[in-house]
Order: structure tokens, then C-alpha cells, then sequence
């Protein structure tokens, strides 16, 4: 069983102002799920930055709410837009004896020989699996040999994977997590005009005949010759 990282919350009503929290240095959040009723809570942004650095979105984190601990996920981080602060948090109490869903990240490791012989582009299909286990089993990441990617077109497809016993990932064995990609051929741009002078007149855009074919009148019919 994974190690869980502990955080320190407390309740909160909602009569209180978000604003005043944040300015105060707390984040705003919830805590639900298991046989827990919705819990308005807050804690101290420096410290969930910490754990949330850590924890990310699939390890425990041992959430002390006024000295009763509770086993829970980080379900979902806002952060601002503008400024990219904690802005609120929901956090989820799991029943360790019940299966949850969550999201493990895909962690890649080597050289692509594809890309360094071949030119290829590896391009990343996802970047974290979806996952169905205990609370005690979800991985902490999935680890992608990037050395076995020797030939064009080659991929690791969700099959390929070692999962450890327990865990399931939801998305099908023939899904792609990462593809080696033909190199772009480079376009040629040919400019067709007809030879010799005027063909380069064409391609150069300027023609003499051009003020004639937009009804410009020639420079000999600017004036007429005065009559005799």
C-alpha cells in the first residue's frame, strides 16, 4: 500500500466570503462521497500546493478535518485564470473496501530509435489512462519504454502494458497511448508560366500587357495626332 500524504482542513459555513479566504490565504473547497454528507471546508494553500504537487489526482492523501481522518482523493483543483492561485478544491472520501475511478499519468522513459534513425515524430496520444481499482492499488504511474519504438508507425498500445494485479483501465486494449509518425514530406511550389520573357513576366506578375487587358489606353492613344 502506497504511503498517503497527509493534509490539514477544517470546516467552513457557507455564509463565509470566498473572497476574504483567499485573500487571507486559505483555499475554499468540499469534501463528499462514501457515506459523507457535503462538507464545506478551506486549508492553507501553501500547504495543499504541497501535497497536490505530490499526490496529484491518484495517490491518498489522509485529510485531517478537525481531528477526524479521512482517507480521500483530490477529485478537482479550479485554479485562476489569470493569476493560476488555488481557487477551490473538491476532495473525495473513498471507502477503502470499494473500487474507484481515477486517472494515472503515463510516464515515458528512453530514446525513440524511430525518431533518431528515421526522422520519425513521436506524438503523444494520452498523456494519463483511466483506471478502475481499490484505493490501495491505484499505480502511481504507467511507464513507457520508448526504446522499443525502432520502425516508423510503430506505437504502444494500452495492451502492451504491465498492470499491476487489481487494476483495470477502462480504455480498450487497441487504444494508442503513443505513435512514431511519418516525417512531413516538404512541398515544392512550382510556378507555372510559358517560356522565355514573358513566361517570367507572368511569374514575376508584371506584364506590359496588363494596363492593356485592364482597358488602360496605350500611351501612343493618349493623344491624338492634330489633323492637317
Amino acid at each position: 500500500m502506497k504511503k498517503t500524504i497527509p493534509l490539514s482542513v477544517s470546516t467552513r459555513t457557507p455564509a463565509q466570503n470566498v473572497k476574504d479566504m483567499r485573500k487571507a490565504g486559505d483555499v475554499p473547497g468540499v469534501m463528499y462521497g462514501n457515506t459523507m454528507k457535503n462538507t464545506p471546508i478551506k486549508c492553507n494553500a501553501k500547504e495543499l500546493h504541497g501535497v497536490y504537487v505530490k499526490a496529484g489526482e491518484n495517490t491518498l492523501v489522509e485529510v485531517d478535518v478537525e481531528g477526524k481522518k479521512v482517507p480521500c482523493l483530490i477529485h478537482a483543483i479550479a485554479f485562476d485564470p489569470v493569476t493560476s492561485a488555488y481557487e477551490h478544491i473538491d476532495l473525495y472520501a473513498v471507502d477503502m473496501t470499494k473500487k474507484v475511478t481515477t486517472r494515472v499519468p503515463v510516464v515515458f522513459q528512453g530514446e525513440c530509435p524511430a525518431v533518431k534513425n528515421h526522422g520519425g515524430v513521436l506524438l503523444t496520444v494520452h498523456s494519463e489512462l483511466e483506471v478502475t481499482c481499490l484505493p490501495s492499488d491505484i499505480p502511481e504511474s504507467f511507464i513507457i519504454d520508448l526504446t522499443v519504438l525502432e520502425n516508423l508507425r510503430d506505437s504502444v498500445t494500452v495492451a502492451k502494458l504491465k498492470v499491476p494485479e487489481g487494476v483495470v483501465i477502462t480504455q480498450s486494449p487497441e487504444t494508442a497511448i503513443v505513435i512514431v509518425q511519418e516525417p512531413r514530406k516538404e512541398e515544392v511550389i512550382e510556378v507555372v508560366g510559358a517560356p522565355g520573357a514573358e513566361g517570367a513576366q507572368a511569374a514575376a506578375g508584371a506584364t506590359p500587357g496588363a494596363a492593356l487587358a485592364a482597358g488602360a489606353p496605350a500611351a501612343a492613344d493618349a493623344k491624338a495626332p492634330a489633323k492637317k
